[in-house]
């Protein structure tokens, strides 16, 4: 479940002139259901963040040398933490982002299983690795490359899942030997801070891994001081943040915003492709960059599943709950995300399309817009080409499955899509016409929860990849180590000083070694 906000000025990386993101020293943290204030934070300044990274970096190369097995130890420790204190992260979570019980509490234990995964094959995916020498000659040599980390990961997350979009990252760079600092979004600060946290006060970890707070100033500096960064959020502040770590040729892992299709063939099981479109498109109040955001169904079949598509949106419940399960469907986590939902559906009102249900605001105090979903859409609306990223469901009728296909195509996102389909066969043929980083056949949002496939954006979605080896091997660089086998004379033949004789003879030994065909080995 990635996640990147369609609009992130206040989160926009300052250049190294710029004046302060913010004239006080402190940001607000928010209820998204009612407006009131949980708690200030006090900003880190650029002299904050580097003194934090530079202590981390100091305990990062012990850190390294205690090995994969003895940094499991440690995240082994991390997970039976959460395990233990899953409602507390959910009662934090829920204050800050306004999310509804049943996903605030999905967080933590997807990020143990998270970890189980990458401290159980971590030693699989950094294996050394021994070539075979490529010609003769290099036979008296062993050839090594070992995976050593990048000394000091940052990463930049966003408000809309607070852990697993910082966590599912900081976990396989701990588990690579990096240490990490993460500057999560001003708006969900809390959830990370209570982690990070109990690693620190409860747990006892190594001081490898931090927090630091603020807006686009204090996320600029963390870009300036490490070694790797791991952005996820808008495209348009990815490429902010990738023209700042090219001042210090610091590489970058993003992952962007998405538009996501998914396709309904008339031939695919009704029933099911409902269901999965409510679920797809309105988790998290469609606060996902692979929620579903468009809609594309053959002819024949559209005008009833618009109906029992309404039918079972009309059915879900949006408040603010608990332990009981109450809702569906929860705030908007920011006030300005709200302003984009309502502009989208008003855009899409104005050229046509009809708004069978939701369609405004909740009124009352917080950011609340009820489920929506627009009937007629067309590519000439801002709800079927811009990342909306709210519980909006346009539905666009297609007249077969080449136009079905050109129109999801027609964006220049490539995150992830969904084709619901007769067969798996003709599905997954449809899944590889379609240009996005990852395709559900008869499915939605599965792509991110299959921790073995990796899960990145094509196009503006991004560069780099989450999960699989990917998602691990990103914060490693590899180190080539050659020594010899055998024992080594006082002078090797290319060594000084170049004599004819000598040059004559190793120009034999290059025509036998790289030609081909006995005759033009020998030169004949």
């Amino acid at each position: 479940m990635e996640g990147a906000t369609a609009s992130e000025t206040a989160t926009d990386l300052a250049s190294p002139d710029s004046a302060p993101a913010t004239d006080t020293p402190t940001l607000a943290v928010h209820r998204p259901t009612d407006g009131s204030l949980i708690r200030e934070l006090e900003i880190d300044p650029p002299e904050r963040v580097a003194e934090v990274v530079a202590r981390v970096r100091e305990s990062q190369s012990q850190w390294e040398a205690i090995g994969i097995a003895g940094r499991r130890r440690w995240l082994d420790r991390l997970r039976d933490w959460m395990l233990a204190n899953q409602d507390r992260l959910a009662d934090v979570m829920q204050e800050e982002t306004g999310k509804v019980r049943a996903e605030a509490e999905a967080e933590a234990p997807f990020l143990c299983g998270t970890i189980n995964y990458y401290v159980e094959h971590a030693a699989e995916f950094l294996a050394e690795e021994t070539p075979t020498p490529h010609i003769l000659p290099l036979r008296v040599k062993r050839l090594r490359i070992v995976y050593r980390p990048y000394p000091v990961v940052g990463v930049i997350s966003p408000w809309n899942f607070p852990l697993i979009l910082a966590f599912d990252d900081a976990i396989p760079a701990l588990v690579a030997g990096c240490a990490v600092v993460i500057k999560p979004s001003e708006f969900t600060p809390l959830s990370t801070m209570e982690l990070v946290r109990a690693w620190k006060e409860e747990i006892g970890g190594p001081d490898v891994l931090d927090v630091v707070n603020g807006v686009g100033e204090t996320g600029g500096a963390l870009v300036d001081e490490v070694d790797f960064v791991q952005f996820t959020g808008s495209d348009r502040t990815g490429k902010v943040v990738m023209k700042r770590a090219a001042d210090t040729l610091t590489p970058v892992s993003l992952e962007l915003g998405g538009k996501d299709p998914l396709i309904v063939l008339r031939d695919a099981d009704l029933e099911r492709a409902v269901n999965a479109t409510t679920t797809g498109a309105l988790a998290n109040t469609g606060q996902i960059c692979m929620s579903i955001e468009r809609v594309y169904v053959e002819e024949p079949i559209y005008d009833e599943f618009v109906r029992r598509l309404t039918e079972q949106v009309r059915k879900l419940r949006q408040g603010t709950d608990g332990p009981s399960y109450g809702a569906e469907l929860g705030a908007m986590s920011t006030p300005a995300q709200a302003e984009i939902v309502a502009e989208h559906v008003e855009d899409a009102r104005r050229k046509g399309a009809k708004v069978l249900t939701g369609g405004k605001r909740k009124d009352g105090p917080g950011d609340w817009y009820e489920a929506t979903v627009i009937a007629d859409a067309d590519h000439s609306m801002k709800v079927m080409t811009e990342e909306t990223f709210g519980p909006v469901i346009p539905v666009m009728k297609v007249a077969d499955v080449d136009e079905a296909v050109r129109m999801a195509n027609a964006t220049r996102y490539g995150l992830s899509a969904s084709v619901f389909a007769g067969s798996t066969r003709q599905g997954e043929q449809i899944a590889r016409r379609i240009e996005a980083g990852a395709v559900n056949v008869n499915d939605v949002l599965t792509t991110y929860f299959a921790l073995g496939v990796p899960m990145g954006g094509w196009k503006d979605s991004g560069i780099g990849f989450r999960h699989a080896s990917y998602g691990i091997k990103k914060f490693v660089r590899p180190e080539s180590i050659v020594s010899p086998r055998v024992r080594q004379g006082k002078r090797d033949p290319l060594w000084f000083p170049y004599t004819s004789a000598r040059r004559k003879l190793l120009s034999r030994a290059n025509r036998f070694i790289n030609a081909r065909g006995l005759r033009n080995r020998l030169g004949l």
